[in-house]
């Protein structure tokens, strides 16, 4: 059953604005000022809150604004309430990420609309589009009916054919677009000044290309290259940034799509600095296993170059062959006509540093 969150200091109006709700079937949290509000925010993750403004301890701008540093909370549609009716209450309410306002008086129908609407909004965004062309173009149309971005975003998206080997972008260059791997593999590179390289990531299907740098508008930081035959969706400078800002909903979910290599590009790094060659091979041929593995019940064919491999790694060509060779008398893998098979993922991931 949904949960809706009501933060009210009037008891009354608390009582009574709980009672409708509780008749529409929807399971009610109650708290009597902004503080408790936060706090049961925070323990029961709500599906929707609802929020006078004008509150002792902590008003509903204070609500909101803690809410929205909190990652778990910061998604949660936001209705506030008020007697109020001035135009700057409204900015400020908005500004900081409101997602409606009701003026006091209101009456059963328009409450309920208008936790609706918000929520049928919220369950859109929490649609797991499917990771290629087609899924990107649904979710970019769920956007438009979310905030009328048809005039800003084209009605379809146009793939490109890249070949094995060919640049996508180049360290220095000024980001004018983000990259949408609808199929293939890509690798981002640092080159130093000896000009050797060190992959920092690696794409499949359905991965977003290039959106740091974007995001924060200088030039990329790496290259970027396709693995093998690829197909590429380029989605304009001006699009990406319609999604993220006309729409805080918008920015939520693209931002979460985006973010998913992060934390584990930070994790390589940490390792990379601390962990032995020999350790360093062995998470390497897992990264490649976890990116590009398609059938889970069969032994992995890892069919990345030495050369890449090595450049994962952050060693020497030679001294990775050394330690495949290793692994094949330690029966941690195989190598057949040049492909290294994963015979056992467990051990490997077990390796002592």
């Amino acid at each position: 059953m949904t949960k809706i969150l009501l933060i009210e200091d009037s008891q009354d109006i608390r009582e009574n604005i709980a009672e409708i709700l509780t008749l529409a079937n929807y399971t009610v949290l109650e708290a009597e000022n902004g503080k408790v509000g936060v706090e049961l925010a925070k323990a029961e993750l709500p599906d929707l809150i609802i929020c006078d403004i004008m509150m002792p301890q902590l008003d509903g701008y204070g609500v909101l604004h803690m809410l929205g540093k909190n990652p778990a909370t910061s998604g949660i549609p936001f209705i506030f309430l008020t007697a109020k009716s001035e135009k700057e209450d409204f900015r400020k309410g908005m500004n900081l990420g409101a997602d409606d306002y009701l003026i006091k008086p209101f009456d059963d129908l328009e409450l309920l609309d208008a936790i609706e609407m918000r929520l049928k909004k919220n369950q859109i965004l929490k649609v797991d589009f499917q990771k290629n062309a087609e899924g990107l173009n649904n979710f970019i149309q769920e956007a438009r009916g979310l905030e009328d971005l048809n005039k800003l975003l084209t009605d379809e998206r146009k793939i490109s054919q890249v070949r094995k080997k060919q640049p996508l972008f180049a360290e220095g260059n000024y980001p004018n677009a983000l990259f949408f791997l609808n199929k293939g593999k890509v690798k981002t590179y640092k080159t130093n000044a000896e000009g050797r390289e060190y992959i920092t990531s690696l794409y499949k299907a359905g991965d977003f290309i290039g959106y740091v740098d974007l995001l924060e508008d200088q030039p990329y930081r790496e290259s970027a290259v396709a693995l093998e035959d690829s197909e590429i969706c380029l989605i304009p400078k001006e699009d990406f940034f319609s999604l993220l800002y006309n729409n805080r909903d918008v920015a939520n979910k693209f931002i979460k799509i985006l973010s998913d290599n992060l934390a584990d590009k930070e994790e390589r790094l940490l390792k990379l600095a601390y962990n032995s060659v020999r350790k360093r091979v062995a998470e390497s041929l897992l990264l490649v296993e976890k990116q590009y593995q398609q059938d889970k019940g069969k032994n992995f064919q890892v069919t990345i170059s030495r050369e890449d491999l090595a450049n994962i790694v952050g060693a020497s060509k030679e001294t990775v062959i050394r330690t495949l060779a290793d692994f094949k008398d330690e029966k941690l893998i195989d190598i057949n006509g040049g492909k290294i098979v994963i015979l056992n993922s467990d051990k490997l991931a077990r390796l002592r540093n």
